[in-house]
């Protein structure tokens, strides 16, 4: 089956400074994020969209874990994301699961990328890790460029 390529971008507001984030490919190459500043720190990635047997998005590709009920990414941080001697050993999961169908066919037809983003600081001033709640209403379509 021949599933179309979705671009995502996830953008952490506010990373801690000094600690390193990569995207998680696979089970343990580790990907650099294509920005990064005191303000946001940016990862880019596509994932191919099939189709579950209840019509819903079903993420696969070398960024999707989970199972096709919970799909997400993985973002590590700290000694997870290749920084020798972090105090933190830490992975974000964010969930691909509110994405609609909808979604996935108008980022889609219109050449547009699906966007989140999330706080870089967990509410005890650490690195956010675990499940991150997504800021500005969750996942949306952005046009590219």
């Amino acid at each position: 089956m021949n599933e179309p390529e979705l671009p995502l971008r996830i953008i952490i507001d506010r990373p801690p400074a000094g600690v390193a984030w990569a995207l998680q490919r696979g089970r343990h190459a580790l990907v650099p994020p294509v920005s990064s500043s005191a303000a946001a720190m940016v990862f880019e990635l596509t994932a191919r969209v099939g189709t579950t047997a209840e019509g819903a998005p079903n993420f696969l590709g070398e960024f999707a874990h989970g199972t096709v009920a919970d799909r997400f990414v993985y973002i590590t941080v700290g000694e997870s994301a290749g920084q020798a001697g972090s105090p933190w050993k830490r992975r974000a999961k964010v969930r691909l699961g509110t994405i609609t169908r909808e979604m996935v066919d108008a980022a889609l037809a219109s050449g547009g990328t699906l966007e989140a983003r999330f706080a870089g600081t967990g509410r005890d001033g650490t690195p956010a890790c675990a499940t991150v709640p997504l800021l500005d209403g969750g996942w949306r379509i952005v046009p590219d460029g």
